[in-house]
């Protein structure tokens, strides 16, 4: 008898050695087979995130819910080892990776580079710059064993109040698609996949789960899709993150026209596609639109989709579709080619990458008097921002970093005196008022700006007799979940309006200079006191090196080169989405009607004359530039024009120009804006005298609009005028040329309607 049984075993055993062999395996077999050997319980589960902790079937953000390999990534794929398939892992975020420092059983802490955010990115206008930023990015995400970092975020800056606007590079689409694609390349360089994100219209944080985006076909193919066009055709992102809200009245993330028909039909896109976390309604329906991976995995997912499939509703060809997509990206992976991560990536190496980044990122908006830079002189440092800096938005876009530099650091670690007392007066200050402020309650809570210290005049009159300069700092944060407040965060407080009076007249007093830095997240209101200081520097969210790069240009180490890529209106009443955004009506606004149509930010301004306090391009430098005139290889356009000119520096210190080209066109049967950006160069470091020959190619969808009667893009014959300069207003050369005959430039499908009509305004 135990004879028998002993020989049952084994026979069993050997049949299931014998199963195993003869399995397909990832990497080794065909896909199909693969998909094919896969049970109906593990395709399921296949295309839904593992990795949060508790209750899956939550309905808010959830990070950092991963254990193990990567402790704090974002979320990670089903694995089946039984066919040789791997778990994936994702991580945030836009400005650095996001994840634990800590790892069980070991001391050592595991940080990485929080790096300049979106809008500081897109404001040094430098694509080989922005590309040397994802390969530093690239380098900790590959060394740190994540295998797709869940970024670059390239939605458009519709309006001031966003309060995502932090990780956005731009107003304009052109900017956007071009660092955009400078970021996924140098990230992609590494070996590591990004998720390009949000897709698409994902302009607000208000009811940002639910709310419907209603927009016209030509605005949503020029201004909102266009970015996300030009970054998946030019630099081939692993996968893009659809976005939460509706788009016409239809999520995103269950959208077929959107995920399928443009993205895939039209653009050729051949990655993945992942929902935003917990983002959409129905598992089917985002199966079917060719929303390959939800994430990070709910329990009522896996019941929804088996029902649908079992009930011949889901046909299991769109699930096996999207099972291929997705081991398609996992052969790409480093967990999948089982690479070594170090977990010790070059954070000296990239950290000094950071500092640069910053350094060109900052805007000089005034500086008269010659204000700056600062040589030598006892600086009387003003505002709680400049010993308590701000370096990145909350969210997903916080980086857990070794440091961070803050403004009256890094003054003093390029040696300049600071008044020893005023920085001992902010240092207890801050200390009391932060005791003051309710501890932080999760990881998309906004800490309250503390109270500005207010000063007598006595008290200011004896600094600025002590001091040469005095440098205010004024400072706002934001980040995912919520929207900025118009009172409380585009306009100055009464706090911070006194405090920029008062020491501007101590000062001016004594006929001493005063500098205003702005280390913001997004716009803020500078009209109603700008003409009472001396300069005022733009520092964005600048990351860990803050400090040392704000006083790089603060010193003169560095001309400042950063040029506005958004418009800074006198008012906020002068934005042109004001009365629709983030919605008419109710606190919580079921739609958002893009009534502005095609006319955001300068568009706006240059088409109805609408004068802002610093036009969309504005940036000044320690130096001059002069271009050239504008030389073309033909006046006539067919396929192509190719235009060059000379940029100089005729100034006396060494610096970066920012040279942008404008395109004027004609508007026989489409209302046109009255300049569009369609090309910039950045420069070189100039030396005084020095030339750099500058050449752009303008090809037919540079001159073509979305004719929405004819479902294409369309050039008009007739004039075109090119407008070159270092703003969006300040043209120094013009060129005409002509376009004898219209061009059919590239026929696009009937999708997306706006399911409502609405009036959009026109030029």
């Amino acid at each position: 008898m135990k004879s028998h049984l002993l020989i049952a075993i084994l026979l069993s055993v050997k049949i299931g050695f014998s199963q195993e062999k003869t399995l397909p395996k990832l990497g080794k077999s065909n896909i199909k087979d693969v998909i094919a050997a896969m049970t109906l319980d593990e395709k399921i589960n296949f295309i839904r995130g593992t990795g949060m902790r508790g209750n899956t079937d939550q309905t808010g953000p959830v990070a950092g819910g991963i254990d193990g390999k990567v402790p704090g990534a974002a979320g990670s794929t089903f694995a089946i080892p039984r066919l040789g398939i791997p778990s994936v892992y994702m991580a945030d975020g836009p400005a650095g990776l996001r994840i634990d420092t800590l790892r069980a059983n070991d001391p050592k802490r595991y940080y990485s580079t929080a790096f300049p955010t979106g809008t500081a990115l897109g404001s040094t206008w430098n694509t080989f710059l922005v590309k040397e930023v994802g390969k530093a990015m690239g380098n900790e995400v590959l060394e740190y064993g994540v295998d797709i970092l869940l970024a670059p975020g390239i939605n458009i800056q519709r309006n001031p109040l966003c309060g995502r606007n932090f990780e956005y590079y731009s107003e304009d689409p052109f900017v956007v698609g071009n660092i955009a694609t400078a970021m996924v390349q140098g990230i992609q360089s590494c070996g590591v996949g990004t998720s390009v994100k949000h897709f698409a219209v994902n302009n607000q944080e208000t009811n940002r789960y639910s709310v419907d985006a209603v927009i016209g076909q030509r605005a949503m193919r020029e201004i909102y899709l266009r970015g996300f066009e030009m970054a998946v055709k030019n630099a081939k992102p692993w996968t893009i993150m659809s976005s939460y809200n509706k788009l016409n009245g239809v999520y995103t993330s269950e959208s077929y026209d959107l995920l399928t028909t443009i993205l895939r039909k039209e653009w050729g896109f051949d990655g993945i596609v992942m929902t935003d976390w917990f983002g959409g309604r129905q598992p089917s329906e985002q199966v079917r639109a060719g929303n390959d991976l939800l994430m990070p995995g709910k329990d009522t997912e896996y019941s929804a989709i088996k029902d649908a499939v079992e009930n011949n509703t889901l046909n299991i060809q769109i699930l096996d579709r999207n099972i291929e997509n997705i081991l398609n990206l996992i052969l790409k992976t480093p967990t999948f080619n089982q690479y070594k991560n170090s977990n010790n990536p070059d954070l000296k190496a990239n950290a000094a990458i950071a500092r640069k980044a910053a350094s060109e990122s900052l805007v000089l908006l005034k500086n008269e008097y010659s204000a700056l830079p600062i040589k030598n002189n006892k600086i009387a440092l003003f505002g709680n921002g400049s010993y308590d800096t701000y370096i990145s938005g909350t969210g997903s876009g916080e980086v857990y970093k070794a440091y961070k530099v803050s403004i009256s650091e890094g003054l003093l670690n390029t040696n300049c005196k600071l008044d020893e007392q005023l920085t001992d007066l902010y240092k207890k200050h801050i200390d009391v008022e932060k005791a003051k402020r309710p501890k932080r309650s999760s990881l998309l809570a906004i800490e309250k700006l503390l109270d500005e210290k207010q000063f007598t005049n006595e008290e200011l009159e004896a600094i600025a007799k002590s001091a040469e300069v005095a440098v205010i700092t004024i400072s706002r944060n934001a980040g995912e979940g919520s929207d900025r407040n118009v009172e409380k965060d585009y306009y100055l407080q009464p706090s911070e309006l006194q405090l920029i009076e008062s020491v501007s007249k101590a000062f001016h007093d004594y006929n001493k200079k005063v500098v205003v830095l702005l280390n913001i997240d997004a716009a803020v209101d500078v009209a109603a006191w700008r003409d009472k200081v001396d300069s005022i520097l733009l520092t964005w969210l600048p990351g860990q090196e803050a400090g040392n790069a704000i006083a790089d240009v603060l010193t003169g180490k560095v001309s400042p080169s950063g040029h506005l890529a958004i418009t800074l209106p006198m008012s906020y009443e002068d934005v042109p989405s004001v009365e629709s955004f983030p919605g008419r009506g109710e606190k919580r606004p079921k739609q958002a009607i893009y009534d502005e149509g095609i006319y955001v930010g300068y568009r706006y301004n240059t088409s109805f004359n609408v004068k802002p306090a610093y036009e969309f391009g504005y940036g000044l430098s320690y130096t001059n530039f002069s271009i050239g005139k504008i030389k073309s290889n033909k006046k006539n356009f067919s396929d192509s024009i190719k235009l060059t000119f000379d940029v100089k520096n005729t100034g006396k210190v060494a610096g970066k120009e920012v040279v942008q080209l404008y395109l004027s066109a004609p508007h026989k049967s489409m209302h046109k804006p009255e300049r569009e950006l369609k090309a910039f160069v950045k420069t070189n470091l100039l030396q005084p005298g020095q030339r750099q020959k500058v050449t752009i190619t303008l090809t037919p969808k540079d001159l073509a609009s979305i004719d929405e009667k004819r479902l294409a893009w369309i050039a008009e014959s007739g004039i075109y005028t090119v407008r070159v300069g270092n703003s969006s207003q300040n043209i120094l050369q013009n060129f005409l040329f002509t376009l004898d005959k219209e061009l059919i430039v590239e026929k696009v499908n009937n999708v997306l309607n706006p399911t409502e009509k609405f009036v959009e305004i026109q030029k």
